[in-house]
Formats: structure tokens, sequence, C-alpha cells
């Protein structure tokens, strides 16, 4: 997150003398994350996020947005209204760190602090990149998942990836050079990991560390009775977690007393 507000500020400053169409601008609101702890509710909240964005206007229909977000997203199976779920008993949160460039598509065409036209829907869609770490609650201490190895494999998988950002909002010209804008977005995840929950459970007797057993396995903390069977299915199936930003935004266009584009 550091290295990312560094770029956005050194960008910043060299464009900043011919800023005719550059918006600089600070993102704050909530995340939401739907994967294997979450199957069924794309709406849900579970955390915050906040972040900064430089924008480029090409023209009154399109821009270019640079983003760099820190966010927390999180689950919990006793939290769920199925009973198969709420006895499976694995719960995670995730801090998460991105970096996004992204294409908007504004439907009016919008000029932000010429007078002209101060709102439009607008769509979007590009690439990110995101660094995360799933950690879990035990016995009041906090534990990062991924070196404990709870799957008996999942040793290998990484704590970055790639992510498909798309989704849609509004922008708002207030007042001369401020904006804001509502946006809501998802993000397709290339990793299944963000929850540490992909595939199977793995054979209890593989465990030498007394944390990874009972974190790998959760179902019998209150009963006693585990009911992960070695091999038996984890996780949901699918191969992509999603994670989920509802922002709002205030920005600030940098216009030169020459003519606007």
């Amino acid at each position: 997150m550091p290295r990312c507000l560094i770029f956005l500020l050194f960008v910043l400053t060299v464009v900043q003398a011919r800023a005719q169409k550059w918006e600089f601008g600070v993102q704050a609101g909530a995340a939401g994350y739907q994967g294997d702890l979450n199957q069924r509710n794309p709406l849900q909240v579970s955390g915050s996020m906040a972040g900064l964005f430089l924008r480029y206007n090409i023209n009154g229909y399109l821009s270019l947005k640079a983003s760099a977000s820190k966010a927390q997203i999180e689950g919990a199976d006793s939290t769920s209204k199925y009973a198969q779920q709420r006895g499976r008993n694995l719960s995670f949160y995730t801090p998460l760190n991105e970096f996004a460039l992204v294409g908007e598509f504004n439907f009016f065409e919008y000029r932000p602090g010429s007078g002209y036209n101060s709102f439009t829907p607008f769509i979007y869609a590009g690439i990110a990149g995101i660094s995360y770490n799933p950690q879990a609650t035990y016995k009041n201490q906090t534990y990062d998942l991924r070196p404990l190895n709870t799957e008996g494999n999942n040793a290998l998988y990484k704590n970055s990836a790639f992510a498909i950002p798309f989704g849609a909002g509004v922008k708002y010209n207030i007042f001369g050079k401020l904006s804001l804008t509502a946006d809501i977005g998802y993000r397709s995840a290339y990793t299944d990991y963000l929850d540490d929950v992909s595939g199977n459970y793995a054979d209890r007797r593989i465990f030498t560390d007394p944390v990874a057993l009972a974190l790998s396995d959760r179902s019998g903390e209150r009963t006693g009775v585990y009911t992960g069977a070695a091999g038996t299915q984890r996780g949901d199936g699918r191969k992509h977690d999603t994670y989920v930003f509802f922002g709002i935004g205030i920005s600030y266009t940098f216009i030169s007393k020459n003519c606007y584009y």
C-alpha cells in the first residue's frame, strides 16, 4: 500500500503542470466477500475499504483510473442460516491491498469543472493486483492461516493474485473542481484462498502442529465430534473467490487556464 501511494503521488506531481484532464481523489466505504463461507449473498458486507485514485479523462465519455486501496473482508460459518455451514464452523478475516487500473465509460458526456452536464452513470472494467493474508482467531489468539497448511496441500498457494474488477456507479460534479463518485465494484480474484478454504479436508494424522490441526477442522469445537473426514469436501468447489467494494469518493479536477478538453 505505501508503494502504491508513493506511485500515485509521483504521477500526480509529474502531470499537475499540464493537468487539464486529471482528477485526484480519495475513496472510502464497505467491502464484501463471496466465496466458500458466503456462497449465496453477493451483496453481503463484511468489512471496510479506503483508498486513493488518479483519473485521466480522455474525453467526455472515456476515462482511465488508477487506484490503490486497502480493505478487509471476513466470513464465519457461525452466522450462516444453513445448518450444514454452521456445523462446519470455519471462519476467517483477510486484510488485502489492491492496485487497480480500470477503464470507465460515461453514459452522458461528462466534463468535471467545465459547468457542462454535472451528472452521469458509468460502468468500468479492468485489471488489479492484490496481496492478501487470511487469518483466524483461535482461543483468543490470531493466526496466519497460510503457513498452517490447513488443507494439507495449500502451502503452495501464493499471498498475491490478479483480479478482474468490474462495476457501475454515478459521478456528480458538486461545484467547480470538486466531484463525487459512488460505485459498486466486484473483483473476481484468480485465487480460491482469500478465505483459506478451497478443496477437501486433510487427514488429521498429517498435522504435527496442534493449532494447524484445530484450524483445519473446527466442526467439533462445541460437540467434540469432528465431521471433516479426510478427502471429504471442505470448500464449495468453485475455483475463484470474489470480493466487492461499495465506495464513495471525492475528487479534485486540475484544470489549467487554457481551454478545456
